[in-house]
């Protein structure tokens, strides 16, 4: 299993939500580049950077995005605010590996779909779920949309990977959402899902792994010391259970 770190930007810096509320912010003192290079430093050699002044409509990080891809080896795939294709493009002359999108598969899923056919393996399905239903818009949207259905329709169109979020446990530190991502793998067994929200410790990477998910995104739990760069590599040996 691929263990992920996260840096979620607001203003340049890396910041967590709790539940997707920006009025629950808490920020860290660092840059960036000093978080994307102790993960680097650490062994890992994957980001998952997410541009939160995007997904909230009042402005974008692509330059971070770049200094990021221009002074370290990760491979990083990139969401927030990604709505149409020319974002999506934008995201990757900036040095995105792969774009995650959310809110454009929601509204537009034939762009999307088309996308994916002219860049192989460079899209990433979002799917942020709240009590099963998908969610965009930063999470303020509610589309009513099924979230094994949403996942399922792109999944059968060729796009393989989605990172999964529980909304409600995202920067909660209260465990991953097992039984989802169980009920997503049983259902959708072609998928490369990637587990986001709650993780709170080397155990919960464990579990995730022992599901069957192709990887997991850490965030807060690395932030607030719950798990360290260490324990991250060792899950990654991990396998199903």
């Amino acid at each position: 299993m691929r263990v992920i770190p996260a840096i979620d930007l607001v203003d340049g810096r890396p910041v967590r939500l709790a539940e997707g509320d920006s009025s629950r912010m808490t920020s860290y003192g660092l840059s960036a580049l000093d978080a994307a290079k102790r993960f680097e430093d650490g062994g890992l050699g994957y980001l998952h950077l997410v541009d939160l002044d995007a997904a909230f409509g009042r402005g974008s990080n692509l330059d971070v995005l770049e200094e990021i891809a221009s002074k370290t080896s990760l491979h990083i795939d990139f969401g927030g605010g990604v709505r149409t294709p020319a974002s999506f493009l934008s995201a990757l002359d900036a040095g995105a590996a792969e774009v995650n999108i959310g809110s454009m598969a929601a509204k537009d899923p034939d762009a999307v779909k088309a996308l994916a056919a002219k860049f192989p393996s460079r899209v990433i399905l979002s799917a942020d779920a709240r009590d099963g239903r998908i969610a965009v818009s930063g999470w303020t949207e509610d589309t009513g949309a099924d979230a094994v259905s949403f996942i399922g329709d792109f999944l059968a169109s060729g796009i393989g990977k989605a990172v999964v979020t529980d909304i409600s446990r995202d920067g909660m530190l209260s465990g991953p959402s097992l039984e989802l991502y169980r009920t997503i793998l049983e259902k959708l067994p072609g998928l490369s899902l990637i587990a986001s929200g709650g993780v709170s410790s080397l155990d919960d990477l464990k579990a995730l792994a022992g599901i069957g998910c192709s990887g997991a995104i850490v965030g807060k739990a690395y932030y607030e010391g719950r798990v360290s760069i260490e324990e991250m590599k060792e899950a990654e040996c991990w396998r199903r259970g």
